[in-house]
């Protein structure tokens, strides 16, 4: 198929559905770790068509979800030191720190700019010699090869004024902490963007240790339940395994040169993560031969001691614990207009595909 009329063909949707009730014997828990998942299946409203032993959760997969809110209080404290730029991708914005946002601190006068790429991030510290850039880097292995870049064109470009606070993250430790933690997972909906870096081979372990299948899938109707149907056929005949269903963007090994530019620039280290705690080398840190566009090493900041909302539960709507409808504040206090957690702000988050959608 070519086009995405083609992936989104009733007739095919409905073949597929009526193989998986077929198939589909026993209950079964699958969890899309992608948040770009997570929007396709309330937007296409797949779990509705699904037999009711199948239980879809959403997982750790939003980028701006799984960030902590001390990296956003942080990220305000260096919003509010002279001659700095904020640099960052229009979702972080309005994320609640503990007092502020970033969006609030730019009303306030802070100078704070969405851009589209790093790479803007790295001409506009070409054009502000005076200023020092900051770039918010967030996100999964999707993101991270583009920022690695980035900081090596402000090496190669003799740009001393660029600078990267980094709070990447790595896709399997989220995995591995889940079944770790207990929560029951007999197949994951692995990630499509995330996979096309890194290749399907970093899912290897999950099969063979934990007995988790995991697919690698696309984001149209079709492309995902032919994934619940693979994950589906694999849990029935107790063979989980590691397979690709997004065969038309992932290759088994990735990209390689997005996957050298990567580990060029980045090494893991422990990460905190949004309602996970600090995972053991989930992150990715800058390397010391790159500390001059670290912003951690080269700008000295004092943030606020972080409050979290103890009503906002998102920590447990990313682990599937519960649905963003079992939060007490889903819809009356906490709404896409005026968001208290960070998965009802992000156009990935959880709770924002429940409030559009359900």
């Amino acid at each position: 198929m070519k086009y995405i009329d083609e992936f989104r063909n009733q007739q095919l949707v409905q073949t597929l559905i009526n193989e998986i009730k077929t198939v589909s014997k026993k209950p079964v828990r699958l969890m899309e770790i992608c948040g770009g998942h997570t929007m396709a299946i309330h937007k296409f409203g797949l779990k509705s068509l699904l037999p009711e032993n199948i239980t879809l959760l959403s997982g750790p997969g939003c980028p701006v979800c799984v960030t902590d809110q001390k990296y956003i209080d942080t990220a305000i404290a260096f919003s509010r030191v002279k001659d700095v730029i904020i640099t960052t991708f229009g979702d972080l914005m309005r994320v609640p720190g503990s007092s502020s946002t970033l969006a609030g601190e730019k009303a306030q006068g802070s100078d704070i700019r969405m851009v589209y790429t790093p790479s803007d991030a790295v001409s506009l510290a070409q054009e502000n010699p005076g200023k020092k850039i900051i770039f918010l880097g967030i996100g999964f292995e999707t993101t991270a090869p583009t920022v690695a870049a980035s900081i090596e064109q402000a090496r190669a470009e003799k740009v001393k004024n660029y600078y990267v606070y980094s709070a990447h993250k790595l896709m399997p430790p989220a995995m591995e902490a889940l079944i770790n933690e207990g929560v029951k997972i007999d197949g994951y909906i692995c990630p499509g963007h995330v996979s096309t870096i890194t290749g399907a081979g970093i899912y290897e372990p999950f099969p063979r240790k934990f007995k988790v299948g995991c697919v690698v899938s696309g984001f149209e109707p079709v492309d995902l339940l032919q994934t619940i149907l693979m994950l589906v056929k694999q849990f029935e005949a107790g063979k989980p395994a590691v397979e690709i269903q997004y065969k038309r963007a992932v290759k088994p090994e990735g990209n390689l040169l997005a996957r050298q530019i990567m580990n060029e620039v980045f090494q893991p280290g422990d990460d905190l993560w949004r309602g996970l705690g600090i995972i053991k080398n989930s992150g990715l840190k800058m390397k010391p031969e790159f500390k001059e566009f670290d912003v951690e090493v080269n700008i000295d900041v004092k943030a606020e001691k972080t409050v979290y909302n103890k009503g906002c539960v998102c920590g447990d709507v990313l682990k599937g614990l519960i649905t963003p409808k079992k939060c007490k504040l889903f819809g009356k206090v906490c709404t896409p207009a005026s968001p208290v957690g960070a998965c009802m702000v992000s156009s990935e988050g959880a709770c924002a595909a429940y409030y559009q959608y359900d």
